[in-house]
């Protein structure tokens, strides 16, 4: 097990507050709004193990997880693609298998606090069991077939789940975007507010949920997480070594 001083300087891309059990994640590059990086030690290694730690501590009872400034994740800088090998990317298949896994195992409720644009691993905030959005957001990603990326880490399995084969087919191969209303309509947000209370709306849903019974929690996630674990479990590694070998043909390896 873990306790929250054992992790909340560890990681230089994610910063950690608690008050009455109820964790606040905040992703950020150098304070401003985050950038996802793929290279060692970045993002991508941070949040996967992170999540292990928080999912460990008896001491959260609700996560919420956000960004900084405007941007809740918009904007990729992965500079290691010249150096990419099969070891590189085995590295990349376990982040990204630990990314997703251990959010879910996260055995706790999780709210989204989306501060603006989600365009890179929106599925980190769509995975949340309560998304409250800034009337700012919108959804996309950007990251895969945009620029010619299997879209295959999971976003290919949640995405599914959430918007139907259809509409999450065509989202995933155009990166068109869904905003935040229009994702209220779909259903996959619960609230859209103004971007500036989006942060204390998420404290308030917290503090709402923290009265109730400890294990009342903790089984409802587990509970509601389920199906969505056993999806995963089926398609993640196998989307993740299709991306592979679609990155290794783009770059001529």
């Amino acid at each position: 097990m873990y306790d929250l001083a054992s992790y909340q300087d560890v990681y230089r891309n994610i910063r950690f507050e608690r008050h009455d059990g109820i964790l606040q994640m905040q992703i950020h590059t150098d304070g401003a709004e985050a950038v996802w990086e793929a290279d060692p030690g970045c993002l991508h290694e941070q949040l996967g193990d992170a999540f292990y730690r928080v999912g460990h501590d008896r001491g959260n009872r609700i996560v919420i997880l956000t960004g900084t400034g405007t941007e809740f994740l918009a904007k990729v800088a992965f500079t290691g693609a010249a150096m990419m090998n099969t070891g590189t990317w085995y590295r990349i298949f376990k982040e990204g298998r630990d990314l997703l896994n251990n959010l879910l195992e996260i055995d706790i409720p999780i709210i989204a606090a989306v501060n603006g644009p989600a365009f890179v691993h929106a599925e980190l905030a769509t995975l949340s069991d309560i998304v409250i959005a800034a009337n700012t957001a919108s959804f996309a990603d950007k990251a895969h077939a945009p620029g010619g990326v299997v879209p295959g880490d999971g976003v290919h399995v949640w995405w599914q789940m959430l918007l139907g084969p259809n509409r999450a087919r065509h989202f995933l191969l155009t990166g068109n975007e869904i905003a935040a209303e229009e994702a209220l309509t779909l259903g996959f947000v619960a609230e859209v507010v103004p971007q500036d209370q989006v942060l204390a709306r998420a404290w308030e849903v917290a503090r709402d949920l923290a009265q109730k019974p400890d294990l009342m929690l903790r089984y409802s996630r587990v509970s509601m997480v389920q199906r969505i674990k056993r999806h995963m479990l089926d398609d993640l590694g196998y989307g993740l070594m299709l991306e592979g070998m679609g990155i290794f043909n783009l770059l001529g390896k």
